[in-house]
């Protein structure tokens, strides 16, 4: 049956910038700082409030703070043991110092730094609400216009480049378009809204965008990481969890192996046990630094009547897919461009194969490549749109969104973003389906999210909703960003027959030295797997 819907080609309010920035996190707000450091009219569109919204203003990190090239070399060694061989020194090593004069500037601006033991100040934390609310002030100080629940759905293309977006506003529902000289995706990573905190914003839009204009993909089968929380909890920070004992039902210790912590845990839940914790291994003294330097960990509790340094609790894993995982749109130079002209990726939307391998960055490898890519690419798209001049404003665009904007058939109340999400969800929040993975199950989810994909490219379109209708467009863009992130993921996860970092294979379980590559993937329709072994290495190099 065929529903009412807008047209996705309407045009409210007309805008031009030369470098459009999508995305207010910490990787949005330093590229539009160093654009404007560039001398470039910048526009920030961000999906929520820049300042509050996504996984960093919620939360309190670490950061990549090593002044001493000996610190930083340490620093790269011990990550380099661990990262599965995709990881590479020289790029560490430059993110470690731009991330260093990253945490210098601010505190030369003024942001509110911690005092260590020494009276110096403390430069390796970052407290989210206050990190997210300055580097706000920051941008606005610099010129930049920033337009708040402002989310972009497409990008838009002209002579052989991308040449701005168009979106919507979320209070009002006007369709709003921006030519832009260059454009930086920092649009964050994908959770398949598991409800980490901090990351329902985040479901691969840029993903998509990107992938529309044809740029291409890499580390998607890197994406299986769950975070440890309370099970009435969406906080997955691990450091208090360092203080903690595990327990069974019954009282007896979670069962030891030589495997991670996160491993054993994940067996015992998919076995259908429930795990309990318990904070006991914190002094009085420690306990209380925690609740003073971690207190959001611990709202949860307070709000139940919970003391977990005294009280047993049920614990999950819930999914932080790729803003804690790796993958995402493909880095080819310094500069942080995609494959793509007048596309530039910065936070968790890229890669970060080149800094953290196969294993999670969360915490300060993630926090410095925020700083860094973000700093890197906002000049570079300055640049790359002052070599363009004033033709970047009149050349003639094209809008590139299809699925969930522009049905290839016709819309159908039968494919709505309230269906198709759960079903994207069913094939990658289980720990069954997706923690340990197999070829026979793997197959079974490409098979339900391609069919979902034929769906959802021919008859998912927004509902139209009365007056504004902002919402309802988003939610249509963002189920088929959803639908289309968990294909990368599972191309790229049964193109790999190994096990290497977060990508588990229960049917290929050792290290295969012979697939230390990369796996790239191109297309939305059609996907493309390919290695190229020559390409990554002179990236890398």
């Amino acid at each position: 049956m065929a529903i009412e819907t807008h047209s996705p080609d309407r045009i409210d309010k007309k805008r031009s910038a030369d470098v459009l920035v999508l995305g207010g996190g910490p990787a949005g707000t330093w590229a539009a700082l160093a654009a404007a450091k560039q001398g470039a009219r910048v526009v920030l569109a961000d999906k929520g409030y820049c300042g509050t919204s996504g996984a960093t203003a919620p939360s309190n990190t670490g950061a990549w703070y090593l002044p001493q090239d000996a610190q930083r070399s340490a620093e790269a060694d011990r990550r380099l043991a661990g990262a599965g061989g995709l990881a590479h020194r020289r790029w560490m090593l430059r993110v470690m110092e731009q991330a260093c004069k990253g945490l210098d500037e601010l505190a030369a601006s003024g942001y509110p730094f911690p005092f260590d033991e020494d009276g110096s100040l403390y430069r390796a934390n970052l407290r989210g609400p206050d990190y997210m609310r300055y580097m706000r002030k920051q941008v606005k100080a610099a010129g930049v216009q920033v337009l708040d629940y402002h989310p972009a759905l497409e990008l838009l293309w002209a002579d052989g480049a991308v040449a701005g977006a168009a979106g919507t506003c979320l209070r009002g529902g006007e369709r709003w378009q921006i030519t832009a000289g260059a454009v930086v995706l920092a649009t964050g990573g994908c959770t398949f809204l598991s409800h980490a905190l901090g990351t329902d914003g985040n479901t691969g839009d840029g993903y998509l965008m990107g992938a529309e204009a044809g740029a291409r993909l890499s580390g998607m089968e890197f994406s299986a990481q769950y975070g440890l929380s309370a099970s009435h909890s969406s906080v997955t920070k691990g450091l208090p969890f360092a203080f903690g004992s595990f327990y069974m039902e019954d009282g007896s210790p979670l069962p030891p192996s030589n495997e991670d912590r996160s491993t054993r845990i994940a067996r015992a839940m998919i076995a259908g046990r429930q795990v309990y914790a318990l904070l006991d291994r914190a002094t009085p003294e420690e306990s209380d630094w925690l609740r003073r330097g971690q207190p959001n960990c611990f709202l949860a509790f307070d709000r139940i009547g919970l003391d977990p340094f005294r009280q047993r609790f049920p614990v999950t894993l819930r999914s932080e897919g790729t803003v804690r995982g790796v993958g995402g749109l493909d880095v080819i130079a310094d500069d942080c461009a995609s494959t793509v002209p007048g596309l530039y990726v910065a936070g968790d939307v890229a890669t970060r194969e080149n800094v953290t391998g196969a294993v999670s960055g969360g915490g300060s490898p993630n926090a410095s490549w925020a700083i860094s890519s973000g700093t890197w690419s906002g000049a570079a798209a300055a640049l790359f749109a002052k070599r363009l001049g004033a033709r970047s404003h009149t050349r003639h665009v094209v809008s590139l969104g299809g699925a969930g904007l522009r049905p290839r058939k016709y819309a159908s109340d039968s494919v709505l973003a309230p269906a198709v999400t759960p079903v994207v969800q069913a094939e990658s929040l289980p720990l069954e389906i997706n923690f340990f993975r197999s070829a026979d199950r793997m197959t079974q989810s490409r098979q339900r999210l391609d069919a979902l994909w034929n769906d959802v490219r021919d008859h998912l379109a927004p509902e139209r909703q009365g007056k504004s209708d902002g919402r309802a467009l988003l939610r249509s863009r963002e189920a088929a960003a959803l639908t289309a992130t968990a294909r990368w993921v599972w191309a790229a996860a049964q193109a790999r027959t190994e096990s290497r970092g977060l990508h588990r294979r229960s049917d290929f379980t050792q290290t295969d030295f012979a697939q230390t590559h990369r796996i790239h993937l191109r297309g939305t329709d059609d996907i493309v797997t390919s290695t190229d072994e020559t390409e990554w290495r002179a990236v890398a190099s």
